[in-house]
């Protein structure tokens, strides 16, 4: 037996990146900003997601930097070789599989609509 779960809520560090494919495939990336139990440490974790389809325009509509976000995925690494030394390389993404929008900093001055509790 397996298991590969992750789950995150944290603020979002940028506005989504979008690319849409021939296929008609969507993928969007984020970045985010999760703070540490630990009372220690006041800089965030951060994390790169990679959304797919309706849960990617969902999140290129909704999400913005700043924005509260929960996210449920898997843990993948992409690897390349680089380009100018041959070495090989890698990142962990976080794959998300469930998105949920739960407000941003400027909801209460934009008069946006609370958005908690939405789910993708």
């Amino acid at each position: 037996m397996s298991i590969n779960i992750v789950t995150l809520v944290g603020r979002v560090g940028s506005d989504p990146d979008i690319k849409y494919f021939e296929s008609g495939s969507v993928k969007c990336r984020l970045t985010l900003a999760v703070k540490r139990r630990s009372r220690n440490s006041e800089e965030p974790d951060w994390f790169t997601l990679e959304l797919w389809d309706k849960t990617a325009e969902v999140a290129g509509n909704y999400v913005r930097k700043g924005s509260l976000i929960g996210i449920k995925g898997s843990l993948k690494f992409d690897s390349w070789s680089d380009r100018q030394t041959g070495a090989n390389r890698s990142t962990p993404i976080i794959r998300v599989d469930q998105l949920d929008l739960l407000g941003s900093k400027r909801d209460g001055e934009s008069g946006a609509g609370d958005m908690s509790s939405e789910h993708f």
